[in-house]
């Protein structure tokens, strides 16, 4: 986590879609991107169930279908994959509920169920305040507020400390309640308290964490439950404890319960004489406890001033969600109005990024041209852009002193939340929002396999761009062609057939490529240059950013990410028949993350054939129909085309990332028959969705040029061939 000064909070600003009324009491939990919430009230108890894209910063209310629940709040709220679970709650003034409901999300689908009760004893009785968490297929409730009367508008409160555990169904559905046997001093009776579940990484049994609460006074303590042995314990702290408190938040992320908001004692109270505390205030104060070290951090006091605004207003009953190593909080209380009688409730939402975001995988290959690159990689959740980077071995020339029509970023501030395209902040390059179906390969050599019969040409070339084209392909010959680097997809765009996908990579030109950038220059080193900073994972680069002489960096902070003032750059464009090496780095609220392996890839030689498109697969008796349209700039008359086909073979099963490639065609038509005999032998590769991969490449009299690869999607089990 940042050090305190660093904190980034960031508030949402810019979204779209039906915005929940401002409430307290709600509950909220995540399923990947979106973060769910349900219950709640202000001015009347909410039964919506609202969505928050976090992705696309939009609001909705899905159609919910079934045996849709009454709206509650301060109610137990877990998420199990796509399935929600929601148990008790109050449902009206004084009138509080023990019923549990599941929602399907994949169909917004409620369902009441009805768990059997415990063998011994007698199911929970109605509630609100409760702590409700899942582990495993178990959930497990502690503690809330009863209501002793019979009479709702005659509110007699009994604190709980009964636990009970839930057993669910795989799927869908639950078993029935049960009341664990426990051992040791149980916690008081409370209601507004957290419970977390945690269990550390490698060893170690799952164990609760319960912390503050209410019971007539709000409480500071910290419990913990083996969920193995059912023993419960006070662990033994380190650090400064938060101020007591109920209806804060607790988020676990990492190894980090994180503490925030809530009510506490009133400024001056001694809380020591007064058990009951009848002043209290909202706080934006925020903690972390470290579940492995049992030590306290404290992020933001209860006194620290926050004058700027910049930072989430102190509130209690709110909500928080974990997604990734974000943290969301939306809505919540901030005060009371006596002459109004009503809560005040906060419309804001915010988010914390608790820590820099992991590396991204390796920038890949879409398109390669004479003096520009296409290039992806795998998003990173929760980011707010990414910083790509390049060097090269060629001696850099600066493109031109104008820099004017470089973006001043001077006072920028990424904004993550404004719709649109794939935002650059050198204008030099720029997402290409135009689909590519099939994607280009340079640079890659066939190599001759011992075990296979071979080219009379031991010297022969695939890719003539790095050396004249030397062989005879017009022979029947085996070609091996072996693949250096592992690739990912690249979707094609709908077509008939829609289970092809097609991409490209490029060999290393060195014999291996470090996998671990080094972010200091040594002696003789290439720098590596800026090529900007992307909101998306693509973009097309057709230039980068010089450094001036002699100077290793001109940054400047956005949010807590030095990166260059690109305004005082020069720019240069890329050089046809070139090799680039590429890394990049994801930016979020805590600055820039480490960098990704190096990937390289070679520009494009004038002259040579364009890669073959539109390729198509289809079955058929003899196995599979493989067809491609010429290049749209062949640089001459195509002499001839190759397909290559993956196959299995001992070294792949050692290294699954370097493919070996036998050549099942060559010949001037554009189509050509795949034997069920030959994808028999075909590699299943699995460096993402299953597929075997297909290259094809056209030559011309300079040689061949760039080849489309193409992965056909295969069902997930590994023994399954689709023909």
């Amino acid at each position: 986590m940042a050090a305190p000064s660093l904190l980034n909070w960031r508030r949402v600003s810019s979204f779209t879609g039906p915005v929940p009324r401002a409430r307290h009491g709600h509950r909220a939990v995540a399923i990947r991107e979106l973060m769910i919430i349900f219950g709640g009230g202000n001015e009347g108890i909410a039964d919506e169930l609202h969505v928050y894209n976090t992705v696309t910063n939009q609001w909705f209310l899905p159609a919910v279908r079934g045996d849709i629940p009454p709206g509650c709040a301060a109610h137990g709220f877990v998420c199990d994959g796509t399935r929600i679970l929601v148990f008790g709650g109050m449902v009206e003034y004084g009138r509080y509920s023990n019923e549990l409901y599941e929602l399907q999300a994949s169909r917004w689908l409620w369902k009441k169920v009805k768990p059997h009760p415990p063998s011994s004893g007698l199911p929970p009785c109605p509630r609100l305040g409760h702590s409700f968490s899942l582990y495993g297929n178990k959930c497990y409730l502690f503690g809330g507020l009863a209501n002793e009367s019979e009479d709702s508008n005659n509110n007699v409160p009994r604190y709980l400390n009964d636990f009970y555990e839930l057993e669910l169904q795989h799927g869908s559905g639950v078993v029935g309640w049960s009341i664990p046997v426990t051992k040791g001093i149980v916690p008081s009776p409370r209601e507004s308290h957290t419970a977390v579940i945690y269990c550390k990484k490698d060893s170690g049994s799952p164990k609760m964490y319960v912390f503050g609460g209410m019971c007539g006074a709000r409480l500071d303590d910290l419990w913990q439950l083996d969920l193995e042995t059912m023993s419960w314990s006070k662990p033994e702290t380190k650090g400064t404890v938060p101020l007591p408190r109920s209806l804060h938040t607790a988020s676990v992320i990492g190894n980090k319960m994180y503490i925030f908001g809530g009510w506490v004692p009133h400024k001056g109270e001694n809380i020591e004489t007064s058990p009951h505390d009848c002043e209290w205030r909202c706080t934006s104060s925020f903690s972390y406890l470290n579940l492995d070290t049992a030590e306290w951090t404290t992020l933001v006091s209860d006194s620290q001033e926050d004058k700027k605004n910049s930072r989430p207003r102190p509130r209690a009953g709110h909500c928080a969600v974990a997604i990734g190593t974000r943290l969301y909080f939306w809505s919540g209380r901030d005060g009371y109005k006596k002459a109004l009688n009503s809560q005040v409730c906060c419309k804001d939402l915010w988010y914390l990024d608790t820590e820099k975001p992991p590396a991204p995988s390796q920038v890949q290959l879409i398109k390669a041209t004479t003096n520009s690159f296409h290039v992806k990689w795998d998003e990173v959740p929760t980011v707010e852009g990414y910083l790509l980077q390049l060097n090269t071995d060629l001696p850099y020339q600066a493109a031109s002193s104008d820099s004017s029509a470089a973006p001043n970023m001077q006072g920028v501030r990424m904004d993550p939340h404004r719709q649109g395209s794939n935002s650059t902040i050198p204008n030099s390059v720029s997402d290409n929002s135009a689909k590519t179906e099939h994607t280009a390969l340079k640079g890659t050599s066939v190599k001759n396999r011992p075990d296979l019969k071979a080219s009379s040409d031991s010297n022969a070339t695939l890719h003539s761009s790095l050396a004249a084209n030397a062989s005879n392909h017009n022979s029947c010959v085996v070609d091996v062609l072996r693949k250096h680097e592992v690739d990912e997809t690249c979707a094609l765009p709908a077509t008939k057939i829609s289970r092809v996908e097609a991409h490209a990579t490029a060999m290393p030109f060195s014999k291996e490529t470090p996998s671990n950038p080094v972010a200091t220059m040594k002696a003789g080193e290439r720098q590596w240059c800026d090529v900007g900073i992307f909101k998306n994972n693509t973009a097309l680069v057709s230039q980068f950013y010089l450094l001036p002489k002699g100077k290793q960096s001109i940054s400047k902070v956005i949010g807590n990410a030095d990166v260059p003032d690109y305004s005082l750059l020069k720019k240069q464009d890329l050089v046809p028949g070139t090799g680039y090496r590429f890394r990049v780095a994801a930016i979020n609220g805590c600055g820039i993350g480490p960098f990704s392996k190096i990937s390289e890839f070679k520009t494009c030689i004038p002259g040579f054939p364009g890669a073959p498109s539109a390729v198509r697969i289809s079955k058929n008796v003899e196995g599979i129909h493989l067809s491609w349209e010429p290049p749209t700039s062949p640089s001459g008359n195509i002499l001839e085309y190759s397909a290559y086909l993956a196959i299995r073979t001992a070294q792949i099963q050692d290294n699954p990332s370097q493919l070996v490639f036998m050549r099942i065609y060559c010949g001037l038509k554009t189509s050509c028959i795949v034997t069920a005999g030959q994808l028999a032998n075909a590699h299943i590769d699995y460096t993402s969705r299953p597929a075997i991969v297909f290259r094809i490449s056209a030559k011309n009299e300079k040689g061949y040029g760039p080849a489309t690869q193409v992965r056909w999607l295969q069902g997930n089990n590994k023994k399954h061939l689709p023909w």
